[in-house]
């Protein structure tokens, strides 16, 4: 088989990996389950290679992540729920739905408008979804209410960032950002308390809202929790490999220089990111 860029020969690659007789037998073996935790690795590596710039990257990581859907419609043919093609079809009847602007007659003009417009319709999707959800006897994922909508499945700073902008939207809100840091404050005491107790559950427990409080706050400064983060972490990488190159030049190594040796280094990395 030839590389091609016809997504149809894609297809065939997927179902020839997948094929009993001939297969690969790691690709045979494996589930939506197994599976998953791959899928999401993947758009992570889409959003790192955006975030680097990297176009190059981006073509590969695309790719990788189209590889996890067209896995994943794979396995579902085999059990004869839906095809690729179902995926196609039902992306682009959505789409059209949502841009009626764009595909049947409509007078919204203004981005705000179908904004609004877009809200409305994943609406009234979301009520049809549930519908048939209920029908099958399937547990919707987020529950139930005003903030059942909100899936449980994504990672739990989206979630809370994704929870605070629902109840928002019905007033349950701070009208701006500086009685916030006074709730953070607040939740630092109790976790202080916490620490003092021993107790790993009430820990954990005033730790959550804790970090919830935070997302609160950089949602009303608009500063996206999950990026923030990402950005710390990459600063992090920087001054650590500062201190693992200057104890190398040294001639020292990292598990014997000591915390106050490290914390020195790292002082001085900040030094140099601040010229």
């Amino acid at each position: 088989m030839q590389p091609s860029k016809d997504v149809m020969r894609l297809l065939d690659l997927m179902a020839a990996l997948r094929d009993r007789q001939t297969g690969c037998p790691w690709d045979v073996e494996q589930t939506f389950e197994t599976i998953k935790p791959y899928t999401v690795e993947e758009a992570y590596e889409v959003a790192d290679a955006i975030e680097r710039n990297d176009m190059d990257d981006l073509k590969d990581e695309l790719g990788d992540l189209l590889f996890q859907v067209v896995f994943h419609a794979q396995m579902a043919s085999e059990l004869g729920e839906f095809s690729f093609g179902d995926v196609v079809e039902a992306v682009m009847t959505k789409m059209i739905r949502r841009h009626p602007h764009v595909f049947a007659r409509s007078d919204v003009a203004t981005p705000q408008a179908v904004k609004l417009q877009w809200d409305e319709i994943k609406a009234t999707e979301k009520r049809e979804r549930a519908e048939r959800r209920e029908r099958r006897g399937i547990v919707e994922t987020g529950g139930h209410g005003h903030l059942g909508s909100v899936a449980r499945s994504q990672p739990a700073l989206t979630e809370a960032l994704k929870l605070q902008q629902r109840a928002a939207k019905v007033g349950f809100d701070w009208s701006e950002a500086e009685p916030i840091l006074d709730k953070i404050e607040e939740e630092i005491g109790e976790l202080r308390e916490a620490l003092r107790s021993g107790k790993s559950d009430k820990i954990s427990d005033e730790l959550g809202d804790l970090i919830f409080a935070l997302v609160n706050i950089g949602r009303h400064v608009d500063a996206d929790p999950e990026q923030a983060l990402r950005g710390t972490n990459a600063k992090f990488r920087r001054r650590f490999r500062h201190i693992e190159k200057s104890l190398e030049q040294e001639g020292g190594k990292l598990a014997e220089a000591g915390l106050e040796r490290m914390e020195a280094l790292w002082q001085a990395a900040k030094a140099l990111e601040r010229q």
